[in-house]
């Protein structure tokens, strides 16, 4: 199973984000989506889950948290401003998950926490804090999760 994994578009949907979730099975949007137009298009490549960013407008309706199971793999996605400052230890102490996604760091990052995968994909959105847009594949096989970070040009 091939997921989609995106955060801070912030309304803006780049082409190469688009062209890199492409042939994906399921796409998070770990929230700052920032309008209705991302998620159409996003939902054009595969179905696509998102959560609220602390700067998305409530009109979205996007809930809070999303908790899944995929592939037989628990899958907490969050924005992560709930947190203050999220980081992959308090993450980790707040929810239950094989793997949970976040965002708004805009920092991109995979790493283990005990037996729990953290993956921030970086934001696919406007160019800020000096760093590379990007997104991130997560990949399920047999129960078991691995992610990479895909920078985009």
């Amino acid at each position: 199973m091939l997921i989609g994994l995106i955060s801070d578009t912030h309304s803006l949907m780049r082409a190469e984000a688009l062209a890199a979730l492409d042939g994906v099975e399921m796409i998070l949007h770990a929230g700052d989506v920032g309008s209705q137009s991302v998620l159409s298009e996003l939902e054009r490549i595969a179905p696509t889950r998102a959560v609220f960013g602390n700067m998305d407008d409530p009109i979205l309706g996007l809930p809070q948290r999303l908790s899944l199971v995929l592939g037989g793999v628990k899958v907490h996605v969050s924005h992560g401003h709930e947190l203050g400052s999220p980081t992959p230890d308090n993450l980790t102490h707040r929810y239950a998950a094989d793997v949970i996604v976040f965002g708004h760091t805009h920092k991109p990052r995979i790493e283990i926490r005990g037996s729990t995968l953290v993956v921030n994909p970086g934001a696919a959105g406007p160019r800020r804090f000096n760093l590379s847009p990007s997104i991130a594949l997560l990949h399920i096989v047999n129960g078991h999760a691995s992610a990479e970070i895909v920078e985009l040009a």
